[in-house]
């Protein structure tokens, strides 16, 4: 029979959840894991990893229909979406296949089925509704994630209605596409299926797409979605579904006048929320707000022993977000000193085309708390690399602090700029002002000698244009 008593339970195996048991783990804590579908989580089966895949099909498509740009003729060309799909599926399934394999190598114990807290230091753990294990442990970790949000009326159904789930299995090709909701989740798939020549209507509630972003960038990718054929609509609430047996008419609400827009099918993707259901939080000091469980700096709950990481505590909505929340929860735990979680350090990125990443404040929201800004900008056109790739569409923006030259945010959309935030999430974490940052001489030719003069520009010095 498996042993019931650890030092540390975690109840869900995504990026929160596998990552806190292997440092857990690591640390020398008897540490077990209770996933009840997929080891690797939403992040791995059903997000992040398998839409990067078809990211990367849809994106190939672009390119061999632009192949007369770079010399190249072909005839008939065709996808298989159902190989599409597969290949999906089956780069989910590897990296979930080696997540077991990290458990198994730092001897932490999985158990499958449904956890839910039963007690102080207990996790009762029940498959299909019979009894799998009854844990103990004086620390126990959750990490159970989040899922789509549902608006009345938008309802998901499976076939006319998609969440995400459903848009990343599609078993036929819509022609017409309408994304509700223009954040990374919907930005991505309406990227997704425009390049596979789908006919594709994004629908924001908001002034603009990717709310959240710094508002040129917003404009920057808006432009660009609508160069490539996009139909943008901002301002706007769809008002209701009318559902035929093989199409979808969608009532959107817009700049006062009501339109209607007939689709194959439409696409949810207005958020998220917490999965604080049935995990046994009732009768405890755990406080939830809006669906999402309070902690503090360390993830700690109101509840002595209980902690929370990840989705299921809120923004930002990140798996490594949730990966660094989970050391950090486990190293409190241990009795070491870790940093707190400095959310202005969290990397965002979406992963349409163009590309879109930020890091820190965006420059309204710098104004905001009383700073005095100095903004640099550099675009791709004047930068070698991307103009011999022949992607020569993309920005860079920096913020400073005017007075003491802190790199407040920087933003950027473009080929790869996803791979390239990375450089300014480092200067951020090690404080750097914009002299060292001026002072850092960039490989050439590369797309990142784009971050050298975007800094440069917001200091009068940029060379290249």
């Amino acid at each position: 029979m498996a042993d019931t008593q650890f030092d540390v339970i975690i109840l869900g195996g995504g990026p929160g959840g596998y990552v806190a048991a292997i440092r857990a783990a690591q640390l020398g804590m008897k540490t077990a894991v209770v996933e009840r579908e997929h080891l690797g989580g939403i992040c791995l089966n059903w997000g992040c990893i398998p839409t990067k895949a078809l990211l990367r099909s849809s994106e190939i498509n672009h390119l061999l229909h632009n192949l007369d740009a770079y010399g190249f003729a072909a005839d008939n060309i065709r996808f298989d979406l159902g190989k599409i799909v597969k290949r999906s599926r089956a780069v989910a399934k590897q990296l979930s296949d080696g997540v077991r394999f990290l458990m198994k190598k730092n001897k932490v114990t999985v158990f499958d089925g449904q956890g839910k807290l039963a007690g102080r230091g207990k996790l009762s753990v029940t498959k299909d509704g019979k009894p799998v294990a009854e844990l103990t442990a004086p620390h126990i970790i959750l990490a159970t994630g989040a899922r789509a949000r549902v608006l009345p009326g938008l309802e998901p159904d499976g076939k006319l209605v998609w969440t995400y789930r459903e848009a990343m299995v599609p078993t036929g090709m819509p022609k017409r596409l309408i994304v509700i909701g223009s954040g990374a989740i919907g930005a991505e798939f309406a990227s997704f299926y425009l390049n596979l020549r789908a006919e594709v209507t994004l629908v924001e509630v908001m002034d603009r797409i990717l709310p959240v972003e710094d508002a040129e960038i917003s404009a920057f990718v808006l432009k660009s979605f609508q160069k490539q054929g996009m139909k943008v609509l901002t301002g706007a609430k769809v008002q209701g579904l009318r559902k035929a047996a093989d199409s979808v008419t969608a009532i959107i609400e817009a700049g006062g006048k009501v339109q209607e827009i007939v689709a194959d099918r439409v696409i949810s993707a207005v958020g998220i929320v917490g999965n604080v259901e049935d995990i046994g939080l009732e009768g405890t000091g755990v406080k939830v707000d809006r669906t999402h469980v309070v902690v503090d700096e360390y993830s700690r709950t109101g509840e002595k022993g209980v902690y929370a990481i990840g989705d299921l505590t809120g923004p930002p909505w990140l798996a490594h977000k949730a990966s660094h929340e989970g050391v950090i929860c486990v190293e409190a735990i241990a009795g070491r000193n870790p940093h707190p979680l400095d959310i202005s350090v969290i990397p965002g990125c979406t992963y349409c085309r163009p590309q879109v990443a930020s890091v820190g404040l965006t420059e309204a929201a710098a104004k905001e708390k009383g700073h005095e800004v100095r903004v640099g900008r550099f675009p791709f056109i004047g930068n070698g690399k991307a103009i011999a790739m022949g992607e020569p569409e993309g920005i860079i923006k920096t913020v400073f602090d005017a007075k003491t030259g802190e790199l407040l945010g920087a933003h950027m959309a473009g080929p790869e700029v996803t791979e390239m935030i990375q450089g300014y999430t480092i200067a951020k974490t090690m404080e750097t002002t914009e002299a060292e940052l001026m002072e850092t001489v960039f490989p050439h030719p590369t797309i990142s000698e784009a971050m050298h003069e975007a800094v440069l520009d917001a200091y009068g010095q940029v060379i290249h244009i």
